[in-house]
């Protein structure tokens, strides 16, 4: 068992986030699978209350990245205080996110706010965010396993990904995942990952 932990500690720390992404083809199957199970994570109750929009067609990605840009622009010229502008400088982020169009996938990952009845009233959800954050963690440690890299994009507001991606209005975005292969001679900014004795404290 410590072998196994130990062995998949070690292929998760070699896990980085990019931002240049190659066009190389991955199949279908592939994000298929990642996505099942990512639909094995625990949620509240048990309702299982995300949702997943696989996205690969060229012009859909286009409209993406225009409307994410849109609201990058704002962020960076308005939004952003100093102090976040100052915390995003070392990753080297801007307003142009190429991104959404060169890789072959993105992944809207939603999750339901309320659910509704088959009379139309709302049904409770428990935790719905939590349970989507933990379902999107799985995802992308399952991409990885894959040997896919990822990108967690997260545009603000989100409320455009409802409209493009053809969701109900109880349905809330959560982030938009980047996956596919790293361009050739991909950049990645230097990082230092918190050491376990930072994280961990034992009672």
């Amino acid at each position: 068992m410590l072998a196994r932990a130990r062995a998949f500690h070690a292929e998760m720390a070699t896990r980085r986030t990019v931002r240049e992404f190659s066009t190389r083809p991955v199949p279908r199957e592939i994000m298929h699978t990642c996505i099942a199970t990512a639909g094995t994570a625990p949620s509240g109750a048990n309702q299982q209350p995300w949702r997943f929009v696989l996205v690969g067609d060229p012009a859909l990605k286009r409209d993406i990245r225009i409307a994410a840009e849109a609201e990058e622009r704002e962020f960076y010229e308005r939004r952003a205080t100093d102090a976040w502008k100052a915390a995003l400088a070392p990753l080297g982020t801007d307003a142009d996110k190429p991104f959404l169009e060169t890789a072959p996938w993105l992944i809207g990952v939603f999750y339901e706010a309320h659910g509704v009845a088959a009379d139309g009233s709302k049904e409770k959800r428990y935790y719905p965010m939590d349970s989507a954050g933990i379902a999107t963690g799985m995802l992308i440690a399952a991409l990885h396993h894959a040997g896919l890299a990822t990108l967690t994009h997260t545009p603000s507001p989100m409320a455009f990904l409802n409209q493009l991606m053809g969701r109900p209005d109880n349905e809330r975005p959560f982030l938009l995942l980047v996956a596919g292969y790293p361009a050739e001679g991909c950049r990645v900014p230097a990082i230092q990952r918190k050491p376990l004795t930072e994280i961990l404290s034992e009672r």
